[in-house]
């Protein structure tokens, strides 16, 4: 998988789990870090820590793996790091204090939302 297809995949598997402002931001042309950051919220530590299984297993599934985990155990700040692609779960008020939007304000911003459902004979 491309580096952009695993942060569109790992977005969606965040919205899968009811995470919200969910986001990437392509550092392909600011730094050489990494090619996405995806960043995500939940409302809870534990939500936080279903967000980052509910990545990592999606991922898992397409083999995928993260090279290194952090802060998992505090559920307060989960970084999945897959290389290129490197996800950030945060609990919202670590997000706001750390704000890696405006840190990295120079990379162009993907934003990602979850799809309402249809109701009714067309879907």
């Amino acid at each position: 998988m491309t580096s952009q297809a695993v942060a569109k995949q790992a977005a969606q598997l965040a919205l899968g789990k009811k995470a919200f402002d969910v986001l990437a931001l392509d550092l392909r042309e600011v730094s050489p870090i990494a090619d996405f950051f995806v960043i995500a919220s939940g409302h809870t530590d534990t939500h936080v820590r279903a967000i980052s299984d509910g990545i990592e297993q999606g991922l898992k599934g397409k083999k995928v793996r993260p090279w290194h985990v952090e802060g998992y155990s505090n559920g307060h700040w989960v970084l999945l790091d897959f290389v290129e692609v490197v996800v950030h779960v945060f609990d919202e008020e670590i997000r706001n204090y750390y704000a890696l939007e405006r840190i990295w304000g120079d990379a162009p911003i993907i934003e990602f939302h979850d799809q309402p459902k249809k109701h009714g004979p067309e879907g």
